[in-house]
């Protein structure tokens, strides 16, 4: 890359991507998000003219009010702001930390959601500014989906099809059987076990859920999920049947990815298994789902159930190990640019 008087000296772009976040627990801010998040098509792909009217005029008449209450129950309300995004500015302020020691001014570290702000058109614009002349895209998903790191992907895309000057562009792949991913993950799990009194009799992994039938149409997200726990359970050193695969945030009338998470916890329960702990490895950062869902929802349907010990373990965040293997993905990706 060669310096041109007229313009900033040339950088790399890291740009870190998540889900995204409503800006407000109010209905309207409520609404906006709901309505860029499930009008996606790779979220759900029924036909427009089936799909919006139901969106438009039933499902965003009432969700965001409910939605909007289960965001208060967990809002940054000192920052005003969801815990995602909380906890992506202090694992990207820990990111650009650790890129500055290791390539100095050369690469510009940033953020941004697929739904909601900051928006993926926004920073890749940023970036293109300050003279970003390649952009390293990571999604933040350990497990590849379509409805995940596919969007994101695409919406990355259209942001560089607005630019007259592109930059070259590449995108780092999943991350779900990456040794220093699941180490981070093993280490969560002993950390949290360390100082409970009793160990679980069951550890539950839950992953985001999505419809069956994208399994069929070849989505490779069920069958990752399922090697992220196989290989979390070998680098714990745990017996078959020490951690169980369930999936939650069930939408719509498909048969999604089995079991549910809600239904098999309270199995659980009546099966004798009355202390358990839960964590979350499709999500690189606490969010609704793990901290209202999880914490919400799940842990009720447990304790009516019959259970009695709940631990949920939290998503990796900015955990030093995490932020490791992050760094571990970024290095490999960025081969040959720096």
């Amino acid at each position: 890359m060669t310096e041109r008087p007229d313009q900033p000296a040339p950088k790399i772009g890291l740009l870190f991507a998540n889900l995204g976040t409503p800006d407000g627990t109010d209905y309207w801010s409520m609404r906006r998000y709901l309505n860029e998040f499930l009008s996606d098509k790779r979220v759900i792909d029924y036909p427009s003219w089936k799909w919006q009217p139901i969106l438009q005029l039933m499902v965003l008449t009432k969700r965001p009010f409910t939605s909007g209450a289960n965001y208060r129950s967990i809002w940054n309300t000192e920052r005003n702001e969801s815990p995602m995004m909380t906890i992506t500015r202090a694992q990207v302020a820990a990111l650009a930390e650790a890129a500055a020691r290791q390539w100095g001014d050369r690469v510009m570290v940033d953020f941004c959601m697929r739904y909601g702000n900051p928006s993926t058109f926004d920073v890749v614009d940023r970036m293109a500014a300050a003279g970003c002349e390649r952009i390293l895209f990571v999604p933040l998903y350990p497990q590849y989906a379509g409805a995940t790191t596919g969007t994101a992907n695409d919406q990355f895309f259209r942001a560089l099809m607005r630019l007259k000057r592109q930059p070259a562009a590449r995108t780092a792949p999943e991350y779900y059987a990456r040794v220093s991913y699941i180490d981070a993950l093993a280490q969560s799990v002993e950390r949290v076990y360390a100082g409970l009194e009793r160990r679980p009799d069951v550890l539950v992994a839950s992953y985001h859920g999505m419809p069956q039938r994208y399994e069929r149409e070849g989505d490779p997200y069920h069958g990752q999920c399922r090697e992220t726990t196989r290989l979390l359970r070998e680098r714990l050193g745990w017996a078959e049947g020490a951690i169980d695969t369930t999936f939650q945030s069930v939408f719509g009338p498909e048969e999604w990815l089995r079991p549910y998470t809600v239904e098999h916890v309270a199995e659980l329960a009546k099966a004798g298994k009355t202390n358990i702990a839960v964590m979350s490895p499709a999500f690189s950062a606490d969010c609704i789902e793990t901290l209202e869902e999880i914490n919400g929802e799940i842990r009720e349907a447990f304790l009516h159930a019959g259970g009695e010990s709940f631990t949920y373990i939290p998503c990796l965040n900015d955990d030093p190990a995490h932020i490791a293997a992050l760094m571990d993905l970024v290095g490999e990706n960025l081969a040959g640019w720096v």
